[in-house]
Formats: C-alpha cells, sequence, structure tokens
C-alpha cells in the first residue's frame, strides 16, 4: 500500500459542500449496500436466504444502474461507505489494473464524489461499522494511488465539525426520523396498496405501521436517534448479522414492506438534505408512497404551480426518426474502463448540454425535449459502438424502440404519457387528492420494449404545487380532454413505470 503523509491526503481532496457540486448531481438509491427489489426482497424473506447468497442477481441490477447513472449524469454522489460495502462499486477496486485506474478516473474529474458523514478523508474507517475489510483495503489503495495531479471531490453537510454536527442531526436524522412518524398520518389503505399489501390485511399492516412509529417516538422522546440500522433491527432483519449476510426475519410482519419504506425515505432523505435529485431503481418504490403532496416541498428543480403550463408535459410531443433500432441488451456487461470513454466522447457531452438545458428552464420542455432524446438515442448508438469494439464483448445489441415517457404526480393522482416510436397514449391512476397538492414531474427515457438493464433514465426536472382543489379539478379537465386518454381508479403499486459519537452516528 502507497503510503501518504497527512498533509498529502490533505492536498488530495477537493473540499465541497452541497451547494457547490454540480446542479444536476445526483443521490442513486441503487447503491445503498442494503438495497434489494421488492420482489427479491419477497423471495429473501420466504426462503430465508442472505445478502451474500442473492449477491449475484442484486449485483447485476446494481451494476446497471450504476453504470447508467454514470451515463446519464455529470456527478453522482455516494455515501462514501458504498464503495467498499456494495460490490457492484468494489468489483473494480478489488479487480485492479484498469478497472482501478478507471475509477480513479472518475474520481479524479469529479464524476463520482465520495459523501463523508463525519470523517475528513475518504479513506478513513467509519466508526462502529462492519465493512467488507478486502473491499475496505482495496478502496484505500485507490484513493492513496491517486495520481499526484488528480484531486477527489468530497462532500460534507460542512467541513467545520460543530456546523457539521449540527447540520446532520438537523438536515438527515431529524427528517428521517420526522418522516417515519408521518407514515401513519398518510393514507393507510392507498399506502398498503401502493407497497403491495392485499386488501384483507390493510388493518394489520396499518398497526404495524403504529407499532414502527410508537418505536421511533420512543426513542426520541430519550434523547436517542432514529437511524435506519435500528429500525431494520427492530422490524426488519434478523439482528447482529454482519452487512454481508444481513437476512429479513418472516417473523418479523411485513418486514419487506417496511423495508421498502424505510429505504425509500432513507435515500430520498440524503438526496433532500444534499439538495440534490434522488435516483430511484427501475421498478423501486416511487417516492409518490411517502404521499408527500400533504406537505409540498421544494425541490432543486422549478415548480409548476399553472395548471396548463403541467398540461404541456403530457402533450404529445413529435420526434425524428430514429435510424438506429439496437441497444445494448444488459448495460452492466460493459466494463467501467467503457464508461469513463463514453463520458469523454462528444455525444455524451452533446447530452449533458441539451439535458442542462431543459432541467435549466422546465417550462420550455415542449422546446427542448426534441434535442434531449435526439442526443439521447446518438448517445445510445456511441455505447453500441464501444461495446461492439471491445474483443470478445459480451454487451449484445437487442431491438430497440426508444421512446419518452413523462411522469405528473400531483397529490395522489399519477399522470404518465407516452411517446415515440410512432406511440403515443395518456394513461392517469387518479387516487387520493388534496386541495393542497404537491407532486413532481419526470421524465424517462427508455426503451419501449423494456429490459430491465438496458440503457434507460428517468428524472424529476420539476417539482408541483397547487393551492387549491380548483387548480387541481382544472388541471385533470384539461388531462381528460387530451386524445387517446384513458383513466383508472384505484391505486397500483407505487413503483417506477421504467423506472445518506461525539462523531456523528451512521446515517
Amino acid at each position: 500500500m502507497v503510503n501518504m503523509t497527512t498533509q498529502d491526503t490533505e492536498d488530495a481532496i477537493a473540499r465541497k459542500r452541497p451547494t457547490e457540486l454540480s446542479p444536476g448531481a445526483v443521490v442513486a438509491q441503487s447503491l445503498d449496500n442494503e438495497w434489494v427489489n421488492a420482489q427479491l426482497t419477497k423471495e429473501m424473506i420466504e426462503k430465508g436466504t442472505s445478502l451474500r447468497d442473492v449477491e449475484k442477481i442484486r449485483g447485476k441490477e446494481a451494476r446497471a444502474e450504476y453504470f447508467r447513472s454514470l451515463l446519464n449524469t455529470r456527478q453522482v454522489v455516494v455515501n462514501r461507505v458504498f464503495f467498499y460495502n456494495n460490490r457492484a462499486v468494489s468489483c473494480d477496486l478489488v479487480e485492479g489494473g484498469a478497472a482501478r485506474r478507471a475509477h480513479q478516473k472518475l474520481l479524479g474529474d469529479g464524476s463520482l464524489v465520495p459523501y463523508l458523514v463525519n470523517e475528513h478523508q475518504p479513506a478513513e474507517r467509519p466508526p462502529n461499522m462492519t465493512v467488507d475489510e478486502q473491499a475496505f483495503t482495496a478502496w484505500q489503495e485507490t484513493v492513496e494511488g491517486m495520481p499526484a495531479s488528480s484531486r477527489i471531490t468530497c462532500v460534507r453537510m460542512s467541513w467545520e465539525d460543530q456546523e457539521n454536527r449540527d447540520a446532520t442531526r438537523n438536515g438527515l436524522f431529524n427528517p428521517f426520523a420526522g418522516q417515519v412518524q408521518r407514515l401513519t398520518a398518510t393514507d393507510i389503505p392507498l399506502l398498503a396498496a401502493q407497497v403491495g399489501v392485499p386488501p384483507e390485511r390493510t388493518a394489520q399492516f396499518g398497526a404495524r405501521l403504529h407499532e414502527l412509529v410508537g418505536f421511533s417516538s420512543d426513542r426520541r422522546t430519550r434523547g436517542e436517534l432514529v437511524s435506519r440500522r435500528v429500525l431494520y433491527d427492530e422490524f426488519v432483519s434478523v439482528p447482529g448479522l454482519p452487512a454481508s449476510d444481513v437476512r429479513y426475519d418472516r417473523n418479523k410482519p411485513f418486514a419487506g414492506e417496511v423495508k421498502q419504506l424505510l429505504d425509500l425515505i432513507y435515500n430520498v432523505n440524503l438526496a433532500d438534505a444534499l439538495g440534490m435529485y434522488p435516483l430511484t431503481p427501475s421498478g423501486g418504490l416511487r417516492r409518490i408512497a411517502l404521499q408527500e403532496w400533504r406537505d409540498v416541498r421544494t425541490a432543486p428543480s422549478g415548480v409548476v404551480t399553472d395548471p396548463e403550463q403541467l398540461l404541456l408535459f403530457l402533450r404529445r410531443q413529435a420526434f425524428s426518426t430514429v435510424q438506429d433500432r439496437l441497444t445494448p441488451s444488459a448495460v452492466d456487461t460493459l466494463t467501467l474502463e467503457d464508461i469513463w470513454t463514453l463520458r469523454q466522447s462528444e455525444p455524451w457531452h452533446e447530452y449533458m448540454r441539451a439535458f442542462d438545458a431543459l432541467t435549466a428552464d422546465p417550462a420550455a420542455f415542449h422546446d427542448r425535449v426534441g434535442r434531449v432524446f435526439d442526443r439521447y438515442v446518438r448517445l445510445n448508438s456511441e455505447i453500441v459502438r464501444v461495446a461492439a469494439g471491445r474483443r470478445a464483448s459480451r454487451a449484445k445489441a437487442g431491438k430497440w424502440a426508444p421512446v419518452i415517457e413523462v411522469v405528473v404526480i400531483v397529490g395522489g393522482a399519477v399522470f404518465s404519457a407516452i411517446t415515440g416510436d410512432d406511440t403515443w397514449g395518456v394513461v392517469g391512476d387518479v387516487g387520493a387528492v388534496s386541495a393542497k397538492a404537491g407532486g413532481s414531474v419526470q421524465l424517462v427515457l427508455r426503451n419501449r420494449r423494456e429490459g430491465r438493464r438496458e440503457q434507460k433514465f428517468a428524472r424529476e426536472i420539476a417539482a408541483v404545487r397547487f393551492d387549491s382543489a380548483r387548480e387541481w379539478e382544472q388541471f385533470h379537465s384539461m388531462v381528460r380532454r387530451l386524445p387517446g386518454y384513458r383513466e383508472q381508479s384505484g391505486s397500483r403499486a407505487a413503483t417506477s413505470s421504467a423506472t445518506v459519537q461525539d462523531d456523528i452516528p451512521e446515517y
């Protein structure tokens, strides 16, 4: 291992606060070393299997989401623990050679940004945490072996220790506990339906949430912090197991549903605290499940308050004919070196410029989304070219029907418009809607013939706020008049459609 002096390490770090990062920076939930999709969680509970047992299956999906986030955004903020406790990330560090060098390049240009809770250096061992020792050693070697000309961009809430402790408690721990405690203030039948609880078990699910909230409240009353790990041990996991061997306890009622909610709260809470976009994995629980329209929030993007302006997002868009009909059938069969190469290409830079222009002015959606679509298609062609150029490439190309999906969430209602490849349609799923309704506009770029690990992307591009029932009714009336609109009542599962001592304790 390369030995560096304290001064060497200090000089190798670019210290940033959240506001100093890229406006399009994201936090990817799939890089959470505890992330498991809902279906796999259910299977793990039924069979009593551990995270280690399902590592191959889970790792493929996490790896694909990892690569997608790097292909579709300028900057990905990663809780420093995930660099060595998530094998989808750490495998490149452990492998060494070209894979580790590619990781170092992404660290060196600020594409990957470690989020430090209370550490001053990214390679510090976090206190009171179990780590994958082989991967942690590889992470330390990666950091210490950075080229002399490179600096790793790291972010903390503040680089002044006391201010950081206060900001972390107030920006992470307290909001996390607060969101957990608000679960029983939600529409329980709606929430139950969204996480897949059968109607006949809704009452038991509501009672379990009351136990969760009561436990959280008791800890806060005693002045103890409420963390995801504490709640996991009580309501989800078999306690006392190392992170890599975690099992979800079949004897704990609704362990899977509670886990999905805690994971969603944990990851969007970190993104909110850092003022960034949360990336929810494809098929993951949507943020709408938290029913935040009851507490309208701000967003790093613009805020839409006019019903007519909001309607523009759902209207049919016209795109140029797509000539290239291929897409890599599995993004994770690329290498991290491929991802680095793609991020240096002109098609990638053009795609980023088009997306930046759109998110900077969501009101110009109709004029700018076509350029995003065009640049997305060009980037996909470059992905196919890079994959095909590798000797003995395993990244096979499949048929592609690229489409844009716009998802508008207002209160408890979800409207989804799909356009592209001669496809057009708008579907409304109307649930509970409050008089003061908040929500968001999400842009999804994907293959209509969807594969779970293909190149696709979803990101919130604007927040929504209606201040009266009249505005909601006006918007709903206009949407109903869109050609081809169809509506269904009730609620489908709220999963994506394509789609973070005297030291601070671990978040």
